[in-house]
């Protein structure tokens, strides 16, 4: 079995369990300032997790492209990622650990699906603490379905509990592991005896209590299930693979590497992880780039991460000895190999090769004013006698010319200087606190708490979309947005700089949508008929899905000035927005202009 038929199995075994299939979301979470880039299959369900209804149902299932960027310096070893799918199913109040422990047992052991020998699965649930007992209706639940009780670990709320934030939905959680040691695993083996051997698969996460401070919890009315199980990893497992890079996931991009590095991977540790680093980063930067809001690189925020992998990646080809450009010619093969399941990684092509092969060339020049700035250093270096390069300053190489370290020791090298390894991390340690605190400053709230006014500027997006179709014309199409509770900023397809007049122009009509107080309603129906109705679809869905239309206007049929397919979530009526005003203008990338706005005042959110 491939990773296709895995992805297709999955969605149809869900579905004949009376599952909707639903479209994955964007690599790019929209309205939720608490992280850059959706890092799990249920983040973009979080607001029906929290209760808010879903068009299709109660029982849902997809596939979903993530990134998690905590980990990038590990990425290089046989298993670590950036970029990652999810299979999920979620039942909204329906079913809940009974069946979903039953589904789950028997999608992996069936010899209809996956076939996969019982005595290599074991499973964890939480053991109980002060605040929550032990989860003994998961354990019975997995020995009803033939888990033997030494295959089942107890273990605490580090391991087996979930919650959405401080307060709010939270609960246990059961995890299921496969063996990838050798032959059978012996008899009391598990993944509370034995972390190393057993591979975690799939997390089935129960919703099932609301938390009101650090010691009360009281059950929620309504529990949810939310599971995800890991593609990459589950295929590895299905193919009797040590690596998923020796999948066919990956195999293809390693030949190109292969072909362009004149290197046979395989044949030398150091050479292998740099191979692995370039396959995932790639991979990684294809995905971003070529997203329904892929962003570019940037300084700072999802643009920074991009830079960063691409950056990593261009500097690890040099280490294998490829001096030419040579992103473009991997992310092909990317493009290639995912455009079945992700559409829109063909329909952005272009956009991706052209922002790779820049990015890739201007670090090159980088590297050049780097070595350059190093050489200009030089002479007060030497005259340290103990050789040694400070922290402080092979970072400030790094921060400022984007000189990786390793560069810095290699060239320190040639003239008989070691680098202080650990300065230089304590250095980095620091910005990154730095950062991660002026970026706590910009994004309070996140996912178990959506914000007032980030709802008003959401539903801003919404005029200023329409507002600047009417200036400029229907060239204009959304690209992303972003909001926080400061400020939007919302991307648009444009090829030249708006003209003061113009800027003005859509502000006001912005703002006297806001003073005429629209209603905003919304709808549930088919996206062909939302498309039918004049809806503006921005980003793919599923032929036939129910959809959310929401409608500002005085008649949702006749008289309306914006309706689109989205999410949420929206204001009441548009006097609740405030005053609308466009700080910025200016160049995103090519082809693409940045509004940002601020919105000041507006009637407070009814039920708020």
């Amino acid at each position: 079995m491939n990773a296709n038929e895995l992805r297709s199995k999955y969605i149809e075994f869900f579905k004949s369990k009376n599952h909707a299939e639903i479209s994955g979301q964007s690599l790019i979470p929209e309205n939720d300032p608490s992280v850059l880039f959706t890092t799990a299959g249920m983040h973009p369900l979080v607001p029906y997790l929290l209760g808010e209804k879903h068009p299709a149902g109660t029982r849902l299932t997809d596939y979903q492209k993530c990134i998690r960027t905590g980990d990038i310096d590990e990425v290089g070893d046989p298993s670590h990622l950036t970029c990652f799918e999810m299979l999920g199913n979620w039942s909204l109040g329906d079913y809940f650990k009974k069946e979903s422990i039953a589904f789950s047992y028997e999608f992996l052991t069936s010899k209809d699906w996956l076939a996969l020998d019982p005595r290599k699965i074991s499973v964890t649930v939480f053991a109980g603490d002060e605040n929550a007992p032990r989860d003994e209706d998961a354990a019975q639940y997995w020995k009803d379905n033939g888990m033997p009780e030494d295959k089942i670990a107890y273990l605490p709320a580090s391991d087996n509990w979930w919650a959405a934030g401080p307060t709010g939905p939270c609960g246990p959680d059961t995890e299921i592991f496969y063996w990838v040691g050798e032959g059978l695993p012996p008899k009391g083996s598990n993944k509370g005896t034995d972390s190393a051997n057993w591979m975690e698969i799939w997390n089935n996460v129960f919703m099932q209590f609301n938390r009101i401070d650090e010691k009360t919890l009281v059950p929620l009315p309504k529990q949810n299930v939310d599971t995800g199980m890991g593609l990459e990893r589950t295929n590895c497992i299905l193919q009797g693979k040590t690596s998923v890079y020796l999948t066919e996931v990956f195999q293809p991009i390693i030949n190109k590497i292969e072909q362009l590095a004149e290197y046979k991977y395989g044949t030398d540790d150091e050479k292998d992880k740099s191979v692995r680093i370039i396959a995932d980063h790639i991979r990684s930067a294809v995905f971003i780039l070529g997203d329904q809001r892929g962003v570019t690189p940037d300084r700072v925020g999802a643009g920074y991460v991009l830079r960063r992998l691409i950056r990593r990646a261009v500097r690890h080809g040099m280490k294998l000895g490829i001096e030419k450009d040579f992103m473009a010619e991997i992310a092909e093969v990317v493009v290639e190999n995912f455009k079945g399941p992700y559409p829109e990684l063909e329909q952005n092509k272009e956009k991706v090769y052209k922002e790779l092969t820049a990015e890739e060339a201007k670090f090159r020049v980088t590297l050049k004013k780097g070595e350059n700035e190093f050489q200009k250093m030089l002479p007060n270096l030497m005259k340290n006698p103990k050789k040694i390069i400070s922290g402080k300053v092979a970072y400030n190489l790094y921060e400022t010319y984007g000189f990786p370290l390793e560069l810095t020791q290699e060239l320190g090298f040639e003239y008989g200087f070691t680098v202080d390894v650990d300065g230089f991390k304590e250095a980095e340690r620091k910005h990154q606190e730095a950062s991660k605190t002026a970026e706590a400053g910009k994004a309070k709230g996140g996912l178990a708490e959506q914000s007032d006014i980030a709802t008003k500027y959401h539903t801003a997006t919404h005029l200023l979309q329409q507002a600047l179709v009417e200036v400029l014309g229907d060239q204009v199409a959304q690209k992303g947005s972003n909001i926080n509770n400061e400020r939007m900023r919302f991307d648009f397809t444009f090829e030249r700089a708006m003209t003061p007049e113009e800027i003005k122009k859509a502000e006001d009509i912005v703002n006297q949508k806001i003073q005429e107080d629209l209603p905003v309603t919304m709808e549930v129906m088919t996206l062909d008929q939302a498309k039918a109705e004049g809806a503006r679809a921005l980003f793919a869905n599923k032929y036939g899905e129910s959809v959310k239309v929401y409608t500002i206007g005085r008649d949702p049929k006749n008289d309306w000035f914006s309706k689109e397919v989205c999410g949420g979530p929206h204001v009441q009526h548009t006097a609740q927005i405030g005053t609308f005003k466009i700080e910025k203008e200016q160049s995103s990338s090519a082809g693409v202009r940045r509004i940002r706005a601020t919105i000041s005042g507006g009637l407070p959110l009814e039920n708020s």
